[in-house]
């Protein structure tokens, strides 16, 4: 029986950035013995993982009836083809570093790539941000709020978001809302039975000292508001949790700026996953409010740069590698 490997990224030219050995190096990219991302960086098995399943999307795309995805499934093949990297020593660990210097990404909504570094440059802006706000703020203290409805088709994700989103302003209108300022985010997850979906919303949220002996809310009483807002006749699950005062709310930015969906459902159904396509199309993942906007609006855009500044370190003498994306052969 055949079986596939994934050869990943492997080593395609290196090159240094020395004015006085200016040199372009090509590898025979028929060697056995080939550098993989994964041999010099701890990173390597994420690329790999990310571009295997984009490579994945991009076939459900080409192999759908929509003739409109076809577009989508080339610009997710060529993503991050080739990721061209800075080498430098850290000295304090003996080890080798690397920065990513250039890429080509498609920037297509769900493609596992992407949606990946989207997600790292939006926690690091957070992470980048969040002091200030503790700054201007100290007393303040912060609650983690996840509000659900019950599994929606596929088909109707869209308008059950759309209510869940009109939900929650009027739940931000009520007099009980004592939310100074709050980052939400949507995140939708598969269900087992494979046509439905579950979405539901991460809040994080920052509140006066005096919350918890004037304005404090119990979570019976979320529960209830937030039923009121949805205007529905069950109680939906909400998760309510406050960060202790020696606690960093940055703690919590890994699970308010993850991915919009579990790359893990991205790539489970195909039919399933060309509804979310459909019904996510233009829709916001990320919205800021209260205090916090002023802080954190720059989260809310969608035409984010994929590579950090702070990555983009091209020392003289600096020497470069090119890897470059193998595919997969049969064995």
């Amino acid at each position: 029986m055949s079986s596939i490997t994934y050869q990943g990224f492997l080593v395609f030219s290196a090159n240094s950035n020395d004015s006085t050995c200016s040199h372009h190096v090509p590898i025979n990219k028929e060697d056995k013995n080939q550098i993989n991302l994964c041999d010099v960086s701890k990173v390597g098995k994420t690329w790999d993982k990310h571009k295997t399943n984009a490579d994945r999307i991009s076939k459900y795309y080409m192999n759908a009836s929509e003739g409109s995805f076809e577009r989508y499934a080339m610009r997710v093949r060529k993503c991050s083809e080739w990721l061209e990297f800075g080498l430098s020593i850290e000295e304090s660990k003996d080890t080798l570093q690397l920065n990513l210097l250039n890429a080509q990404f498609c920037r297509v909504r769900h493609c596992p790539v992407c949606q990946w570094r989207r997600s790292l440059m939006w926690k690091a802006k957070a992470y980048k941000i969040l002091p200030q706000v503790i700054a201007d703020y100290p007393k303040y203290r912060w609650l983690f709020l996840t509000l659900t409805v019950k599994n929606c088709d596929i088909k109707e994700l869209r308008l059950t978001i759309d209510w869940m989103n009109k939900a929650f302003k009027r739940l931000t209108e009520l007099k009980a809302w004592s939310v100074k300022g709050w980052i939400k985010s949507v995140e939708v997850t598969k269900g087992e039975d494979r046509i439905s979906a579950h979405p539901h919303l991460h809040i994080l949220a920052i509140v006066q000292p005096s919350y918890f002996s004037h304005g404090y809310i119990s979570q019976v009483k979320w529960v209830e508001l937030w039923q009121q807002c949805l205007r529905v006749d069950y109680q939906p699950i909400v998760h309510i949790s406050a960060i202790a005062k020696r606690h960093d709310p940055k703690t919590l930015i890994p699970e308010i700026l993850k991915y919009q969906v579990k790359e893990s459902d991205l790539v489970a159904d195909k039919e399933w996953f060309l509804e979310l396509t459909r019904q996510l199309h233009k829709s916001r993942a990320i919205a800021v409010g209260g205090i916090l906007r002023h802080y954190m609006q720059e989260l809310e855009s969608n035409n984010q740069r994929l590579i950090d500044k702070s990555e983009e370190k091209n020392e003289d003498n600096q020497e470069n590698l090119v890897f470059q994306w193998s595919g997969s052969y049969t064995s």
